[in-house]
């Protein structure tokens, strides 16, 4: 049974899980950024704010660290008398960054970018941010400062650089006088934010790509009322096709029972046993590029099925066991060409171990070793801890990272298989 698409907009999804730098500059709109920052939080984004000297003059640490609930960064150079500080935050600031939005952007702010100067916690990570990662500046000053040769000088060479430079609006201006330099309201500028999201997501490698995930648990029945199943809360499979879709990938997700939301932008077919979700998936198995086997499917199922209920008898009852069909083997064996085999690996012991010998023998490109604890990896939690291997023998340990984020981290780990095939070939 196919549950119909629910059409809620791409913007509703694209900052969950994204990692955002809100630089503040010292102009009066800084009264704003809580508030923006507020608002980034609420839509599922990872916030951390870099406030310079004069910033600081316009809204307090305090308020920033309480509503991005982090720290609030201002030096490169972490006081040397507490032990465990991080002395090159100002690159690994950069490096966990999908994105830079500067608001407000004072003319001082301006030049110094313009010119590539790196004084500051800010500063330092507009030089250090990744490639292909989008920088949203804000402008917000007086209007006859906002108009001069050397502020649109400095604008037009970090507009040259990528820099996506959004025009402050006309309004009522510190000065009391009326003209352009306000900043706009935050909600217009999340608004730019996920556009920009969203634009770069058009550059990915899994654009157009037609991607295959399953998720869930199964759901074997021994009589109408009773069934052998799992914990499987099919979060992390609903992930994984949520962020395919982001990417403009053409997803397909087969889940058992959940009680999650389908993704935008997915279709989505519902079974229940592991026999309906081998049947669904193979009518994809010449199609797809890709296919992500994330669900948890039942290994055996029973023998017989009793239709109705089974009365209880008494003395003990024996269930006979017989295998269900391997769905991510099965498609392992049959790819060709450019297809993807993803799978799974659920261990509590020697994990690299098994993991490494299931990728082996379902013939897979990917596999995403997790151990189960129930508090921060595994079934039902919200959160998990994966290990990437890849047919090389690669292995990529990923932090504990919510679902959403540890997701796109696979994504980019297929990308990066695509990228080095397109080389070799």
């Amino acid at each position: 049974m196919r549950k119909p698409f629910i059409n809620k907009p791409f913007e509703e999804y694209i900052l969950r899980g994204k990692n955002i730098i809100v630089g503040i500059c010292g102009g009066i709109a800084a009264y704003k950024t809580p508030h923006l920052v507020r608002l980034l939080k609420k839509s599922g984004a990872n916030v951390k704010v870099a406030l310079t000297d004069a910033g600081a003059r316009f809204v307090s640490e305090l308020s920033l660290a309480t509503v991005s609930q982090e720290q609030v960064y201002r030096s490169m150079f972490p006081p040397t008398d507490k032990a465990g500080m991080d002395f090159t935050r100002h690159i690994s600031l950069g490096e966990w960054a999908d994105a830079l939005v500067i608001a407000p952007a004072t003319a001082n702010t301006l030049a110094k970018l313009a010119s590539g100067l790196c004084d500051d916690m800010l500063t330092a990570c507009f030089i250090t941010l990744r490639p292909g990662k989008p920088v949203l500046i804000f402008p917000a000053m007086d209007g006859q400062m906002y108009l001069s040769p050397s502020v649109r000088r400095n604008i037009r060479t970090l507009a040259a650089q990528g820099a996506i430079i959004v025009n402050p609006e006309s309004g009522d201006l510190a000065s009391g006088q009326c003209g352009t330099g306000r900043m706009p309201e935050p909600e217009s500028i999340v608004r730019d934010i996920e556009q920009a999201m969203l634009s770069s997501i058009e550059r990915s490698m899994l654009h157009g790509k037609t991607i295959v995930v399953t998720a869930g648990p199964t759901r074997e029945k021994i009589d109408d009322v009773r069934f052998i199943s799992n914990y499987s809360s099919g979060k992390m499979g609903f992930a994984i096709a949520r962020a395919a879709a982001l990417r403009k990938a053409k997803v397909t997700l087969i889940t058992g029972p959940v009680h999650l939301e389908t993704p935008p932008g997915v279709e989505r077919i519902d079974i229940e046993s592991a026999i309906e979700m081998h049947a669904a998936a193979v009518n994809f198995f010449s199609s797809c590029d890709i296919f992500i086997g994330a669900a948890a499917v039942a290994d055996y199922r029973p023998s017989v099925y009793y239709g109705g209920k089974m009365k209880k008898e008494s003395g003990e009852l024996q269930c006979t066991l017989v295998k269900n069909p391997d769905i991510l083997a099965d498609f392992g064996s049959r790819k060709t060409g450019s297809q993807l085999a993803i799978g799974f690996a659920l261990e509590q012991e020697n994990g690299l171990e098994n993991a490494g010998k299931k990728l082996e023998s379902k013939n897979l490109d990917l596999i995403a070793l997790n151990f189960f604890d129930r508090k921060t990896s595994g079934f039902e939690v919200d959160t998990n801890i994966l290990t990437l291997i890849n047919r090389e023998g690669e292995i990529t340990e990923l932090p504990q990272l919510n679902k959403d984020e540890a997701a796109r981290k696979l994504l980019d780990m297929i990308e990066a298989i695509y990228r080095k095939t397109s080389i070799d070939t």
